[in-house]
């Protein structure tokens, strides 16, 4: 035993001297290369006074230039500044790729020390933000990082003084996957607790409710520009007729006409009837439908590469995007991963084809703003693998070619410029061609003001992000998108019952409704708060942060929430991902609700009856694994005697 205590301790500081050691040597190695990039700036923008008025000298010539000026039309300003950039900087402005910060909010440069190991991971495997900017002359970056308000936008004060010096001062525009989510899953958003929290896109439509839907967007666009964000990579006008699809939360279900009246609120509620200085821009997603996933699998990973339509149902898909982003003048759009099977002259995934983006969306529905394909279509990474499915055998410059060539203006996820400078200077692409995309890009940065005022005020940041009010309008939101399924007189509750509380984050939110006791056997009443079942993979990186795969329970899940739920009078509340198979559970329980994304508070609130329960199942759920395996991909309600069906939802 003490051989092997030796030989362990042994082991453990060889590892530790090992990590120590090389997270040394990768930190003076990129201190070095961020000092380098950082001699590429030049001097910040000085101003200018014309008129009366103060104007930001962008390109320190000490004139005025068409494009500095906030009173010149925007086209003007647009193809002013394309006349003077270089092409390095053209095609530095064709990519939206990830970007950190520190903890302490600043620009991530060198491996950081953290107990957040998402920070740990990011610090070593993004480029430095000096030589995203300086170097490779990008603008546009999916900020990463979750931290306070104040914090958040003095990072985005930081980032813009850098790119003020640059040579033509073009601003960043910081973009973000969802944030407002009640719950921390990075694989559907970015936990933000700095900001108000709200029910998923599920839970919005459940509600049924587009005015709160409006609300909910404007708020988000608030918090979104007190920090500096700028750019929404949302909503998701996908359609869930896929039971299975690991992205399913994300979406407004599986109903078109619901999904573009939600889609149509939300993206009015960010940017307002067009696009302005208050605006925050929607890059709608993922065009033209990426529901009908083959077998329900994800296409970020090869096994589910595939979109498929047995029930020859393409256009379905489109209408969310129809009815709902372009009415709404939504500002950008992102194709998803897959291929669409059958659909078009090739089989290659969305961002790669020619007949999509531009026969359909550019051509047939005359979309005119930008194009932004999907995170890492191009090259394999450390953060996973490239997803160039249909077009795996093309390197990469052709690859790259390929999407410029299909109608697409930005990559996403990739930061590789010098591959679109080669493709030009070899005519393989024309520079009229690149000039295009990137005043589409550039258009939008006018539009939102970034050029005339990038910056933000950290101590209003305070103030608005995560203020009360927002909080309040987020819990009623979430008592609105909770859904009640069965009621055998149990709800709502009354308070002089013993409840044994099972599964809640913040089971004290419960001694409101009655006496909390330790175990079942104590109880009048059970609450049982359940998951969405899954099968966990780990053969990818990015699989654990998704929850793909079975809806049914196991039996050991089953037996542990049976067991929970039989003796006593029960309430079981599922938090409902995907449709869940809720057969036994619902037989067993004596109340049954389900939530997308209901806080312990909110819920409370809901089992007291000071709330009313009022929305209705966004998808129908399914009654067995057999019924799922039946369904066709590309259709929607279409589960054999589903255990409760699309739109149902009880009241007191």
């Amino acid at each position: 035993m003490k051989k092997f205590l030796k030989t362990l301790k042994y082991v453990l500081l060889t590892l530790i001297t090992l990590i120590v050691v090389g997270w040394t040597v990768l930190y003076f190695s990129k201190k070095a290369k961020s000092n380098d990039n950082m001699d590429l700036l030049g001097e910040e923008a000085p101003t200018l006074v014309a008129h009366g008025i103060t104007y930001r000298d962008l390109n320190k010539n000490g004139k005025l230039d068409v494009y500095e000026n906030k009173n010149a039309p925007i086209e003007d300003r647009v193809n002013d500044l394309v006349n003077q950039m270089t092409l390095d900087e053209k095609t530095g402005s064709l990519f939206v790729t990830m970007i950190g910060a520190t903890p302490s909010g600043k620009p991530l440069e060198t491996p950081v020390l953290s107990l957040d190991p998402i920070n740990i991971i990011m610090s070593f495997v993004l480029p430095s933000n000096s030589e995203l900017i300086a170097k490779k002359k990008l603008n546009s970056f999916n900020i990463l990082t979750s931290l306070d308000a104040n914090l958040m936008a003095e990072y985005n004060n930081t980032i813009q003084k850098m790119a003020e010096r640059t040579r033509l001062g073009i601003p960043i525009t910081i973009a973000t996957d969802p944030r407002h989510g009640t719950s921390n899953n990075p694989g559907a958003s970015l936990y933000t607790p700095a900001f108000s929290q709200w029910p998923s896109s599920l839970g919005l439509a459940a509600s049924r409710d587009t005015l709160m839907v409006r609300e909910f967007a404007d708020v988000a666009r608030q918090e979104y520009l007190a920090v500096g964000i700028r750019l929404a990579l949302h909503p998701m006008a996908d359609l869930a007729t896929e039971p299975r699809w690991g992205r399913t939360n994300g979406t407004f279900g599986e109903d078109a006409d619901l999904s573009a009246m939600m889609t149509k609120a939300y993206v009015l509620g960010f940017q307002g009837d067009s696009l302005d200085t208050n605006s925050v821009a929607c890059m709608t997603k993922h065009f033209s439908g990426g529901g009908p996933q083959k077998d329900g699998e994800d296409p970020h990973f090869p096994y589910g590469k595939e979109q498929a339509y047995p029930g020859d149902n393409f256009d379905y898909h489109v209408i969310p995007f129809i009815k709902g982003a372009f009415e709404a003048n939504t500002a950008q759009i992102m194709p998803y991963y897959g291929i669409p099977v059958g659909q078009t002259s090739e089989d290659v995934a969305f961002g790669f084809n020619k007949d999509i983006i531009t026969g359909l969306l550019r051509d047939s529905l005359n979309f005119k703003g930008v194009v932004c394909t999907d995170w890492n279509i191009i090259t394999d990474t450390k953060m996973g693998e490239g997803r160039a499915w249909g077009v795996e055998h093309l390197t990469i410059k052709e690859r790259v070619k390929k999407v410029f060539d299909a109608g697409c203006d930005q990559l996403g996820g990739e930061s590789i410029p010098e591959i679109i400078s080669e493709l030009v200077n070899g005519g393989q692409l024309t520079e009229e061609r690149i000039d295009v995309s990137v005043k589409r890009v550039l258009r939008d940065k006018f539009k939102l003001g970034l050029f005339d005022n990038p910056y933000v005020d950290v101590e209003a940041s305070k103030v608005i992000a995560g203020n009360s009010d927002f909080r309040k309008k987020g819990k009623l939101a979430q008592q609105k998108s909770t859904v009640l399924l069965k009621n055998e007189g149990l709800l709502p509750l009354k308070k002089t019952v013993k409840l044994y509380v099972h599964g809640a984050e913040n089971k004290e939110a419960y001694a409101s409704l009655g006496e909390l006791v330790s175990s079942p056997d104590k109880a009048d009443v059970v609450v049982a708060r359940i998951q969405t079942p899954y099968d966990e993979r780990t053969d990818y990186f990015l699989e654990s942060f998704f929850h793909q795969g079975r809806l049914y329970y196991s039996e050991e899940e089953k037996k542990e929430i049976l067991d929970l739920i039989q003796d006593k009078p029960s309430i079981v509340v599922a938090t409902l991902e995907r449709p869940a198979i809720l057969t036994e559970v619902s037989a067993e329980a004596n109340a049954l609700l389900v939530d997308f994304g209901t806080s312990d508070e909110a819920l409370v609130g809901l089992l007291s009856g000071e709330v009313n329960p009022k929305a209705k199942l966004p998808f129908e759920l399914p009654s067995s694994q057999e019924a799922v395996e039946k369904q066709l991909e590309d259709v929607p309600y279409d589960s054999e005697n589903p255990l409760y069906p699309f739109g149902f939802g009880l009241s007191y």
